[in-house]
């Protein structure tokens, strides 16, 4: 469990970091799109 949160460590950083941005300033699909394609990329 451990070695699988080290390599996706980042991605969980920037998708709950999103989550809250959205929670605190309401929902922008915009933003989301943006920051899903950053996670892929």
């Amino acid at each position: 469990m451990k070695e699988l949160f080290i390599k996706y460590k980042k991605q969980l950083i920037i998708t709950s970091s999103v989550v809250i941005l959205q929670l605190l300033f309401g929902f922008d699909p915009k933003f989301c799109i943006i920051n899903i394609i950053w996670l892929f990329v």
